[in-house]
């Protein structure tokens, strides 16, 4: 996901095993500081602080907060391509008609993005900066093609250009992100309204 995105929006990863484990503990404490205080009381001064490090030994790997944000958007969207092959691809494979497969693909990163507050917060969160805009729109490419990939195992194809694929998940994900806005999470309405709206989007390709 590194397409467009300078050099210091990237994490430098670490060769060393010990290296290795601080690269670790810095995300993991970095996961942390963002629930607490979310991004925009995000510094690389404060995680240092929370770690006990030097600054110098956190920006060896990340130069920049967004070289952290973007290393845990990157594991966050693998999780999430795990949990849509793991848990849509099998039910798609067993021919349901398009309607229903893309519900279920929709159901199932709704309760992702439930459980994982992370991963609602680094893929639904506005961006503020235009480092962020630019990760944003990468976010929604990836997740375009996975849909495209999966729909593609039940048969059904949908132009690349326009990309039919990535706009449906950008209608889907504003829906996602407007009910994070109102309600801290995707409550049942609101993901039942992203499936309404991508499938009416859909209909006019897939029909």
């Amino acid at each position: 996901m590194n397409q467009a995105l300078s050099q210091d929006a990237l994490p430098r990863q670490p060769l060393q095993q010990r290296a290795k484990d601080r690269f670790e503990r810095v995300l993991e404490e970095a996961e942390a500081l963002l629930l607490e205080a979310g991004l925009g009381g995000f510094s690389i001064p404060l995680l240092a602080e929370r770690l006990g490090y030097p600054r110098a030994t956190i920006y060896k790997f990340f130069p920049t907060p967004y070289a952290v944000f973007n290393e845990l958007l990157r594991r966050c969207l693998a999780r999430l391509e795990e949990t849509l092959v793991r848990e849509a691809a099998p039910v798609m494979a067993q021919g349901l008609p398009w309607r229903e497969a893309a519900r279920v693909l929709v159901t199932q990163a709704a309760a992702f993005h439930n459980a994982n507050p992370v991963a609602r917060l680094l893929i639904l969160g506005g961006p503020v900066s235009d480092e962020s805009y630019r990760a944003q729109e990468i976010t929604i490419q990836h997740l375009g093609s996975l849909t495209r990939r999966l729909f593609d195992t039940v048969g059904i194809r949908v132009p690349q250009e326009p990309d039919v694929a990535t706009l449906a998940i950008d209608i889907g994900t504003t829906c996602f992100r407007h009910s994070v806005f109102l309600h801290g999470e995707i409550t049942p309405a609101y993901r039942d309204e992203a499936v309404y709206a991508m499938l009416a989007y859909l209909s006019r390709y897939a029909d």
